[in-house]
């Protein structure tokens, strides 16, 4: 279980995440939504440690890490896609997934990449990772360098990375933001299979309410930072208070959304 106990952090005066309390279960997919400036994604970048809490804990099993860095918390089974981005721009998309894939045996205590011994050793971990790149359809461009992927092919290897390093809890801000409407589909249903799997937590901010409805098994709400609404997204969805105020849908439009 994910869980975060009174999560908040000050800029000076401003409070921008304020006491946040939520658990967060295996087999789930709990998206965050909000308005621009809610406190999503700085929600989670307390999570993945890119920020320090000005108070409040972040558990994982039972596990305090709080006090940990962002690479550390990966090491836990926090998984951000954003973390990864071009996490080695001049070498190929191929190296890249086949160093994640590695960095994830090391940390579950089998023996990593030894550069010296015979190619043959490391075909396993080449094998997973064009596994991984064809799930994500990049493996026709596995050798290209991922400096000169565009936008949403980058994208896509965010995803691949973080499912070469198969954490307990996969976090995705907007995963299709800037993707083309041919490119999008491929990181739902990526996501779609992700929630197949009952072992693991996926929490979602995006502002897509259609992605929202149909991947979505709970929505927390954020406004100014504060948790306001929690639960079935049929309910959230429909309360005239989260339509009127945080999703900026009019009273009149309700039947509509």
């Amino acid at each position: 279980m994910l869980e975060t106990k009174d999560l908040t952090i000050r800029f000076g005066g401003h409070v921008a995440v304020n006491a946040v309390s939520c658990n967060f279960l295996p087999g789930t997919l709990t998206a965050i939504v909000g308005p621009n400036g809610a406190g999503k994604t700085t929600y989670f970048n307390l999570i993945s440690g890119q920020l320090q809490a000005t108070q409040g804990r972040v558990y994982l099993n039972g596990v305090n890490l709080s006090s940990l860095s962002p690479s550390a918390r990966t090491r836990a089974g926090l998984g951000r896609a954003f973390q990864l981005t071009n996490l080695f721009p001049n070498l190929s998309v191929l190296e890249n997934v086949r160093l994640a894939v590695q960095a994830t045996q090391e940390g579950k205590h089998l023996r990593g990449l030894n550069l010296w011994s015979i190619w043959s050793d490391h075909r396993a971990l080449t094998e997973r990772a064009l596994e991984i790149l064809q799930n994500v359809a990049l493996r026709d461009k596995q050798d290209a360098t991922v400096a000169s992927l565009p936008h949403g092919d980058q994208r896509k290897l965010e995803v691949a990375l973080l499912m070469a390093l198969d954490p307990d809890v996969y976090m995705f801000d907007e995963p299709t933001a800037g993707m083309s409407a041919d490119e999008a589909p491929v990181i739902l249903n990526l996501i779609r299979a992700l929630k197949q799997d009952p072992t693991k937590i996926i929490l979602l901010v995006e502002h897509k309410m259609d992605v929202v409805r149909e991947l979505a098994d709970r929505i927390i709400v954020l406004h100014n930072g504060t948790l306001v609404a929690d639960g079935d997204p049929a309910d959230v969805i429909a309360s005239p208070v989260v339509q009127q105020a945080y999703l900026g849908v009019a009273p009149a439009d309700k039947e509509a959304a």
